[in-house]
């Protein structure tokens, strides 16, 4: 058995209900360090293998790289696909594996 991840889609906030993978929702607080180095706190609101949506009191752009700190995964470096209105879209560098995912999955939905 194998499993196929639609292409990740470049994001606008218009156009994010629109993506092709499906996200899974959760209240989850997690440290991010942004391109000025500097922890920021994100309030992860839904998840998926290849990205998540915050919020956050920092103003990113479009284009800005993030490493966000997740349980199970560790460090995933991002990049910032749309930022309006205190929240951000985020694209994951890498996928997140599935058994890692659901892993990860568990312990934000625990903690939540």
């Amino acid at each position: 058995m194998s499993f196929q991840f639609s292409s990740i889609v470049r994001a606008t906030a218009a156009d994010s209900d629109r993506r092709n993978t499906d996200r899974d929702e959760v209240h989850f607080r997690a440290r991010a360090f942004g391109p000025d180095a500097q922890p920021r706190t994100l309030l992860i609101v839904n998840i998926s293998p290849h990205g998540l949506m915050a919020r956050c009191e920092h103003e990113f752009a479009e284009g800005d790289r993030l490493r966000v700190m997740l349980p199970v995964v560790g460090v995933a470096p991002a990049e910032i696909r749309w930022a309006l209105g205190g929240r951000i879209g985020v694209s994951f560098d890498s996928a997140v594996d599935l058994a890692s995912y659901y892993e990860l999955l568990a312990q934000m939905l625990k903690a939540g």
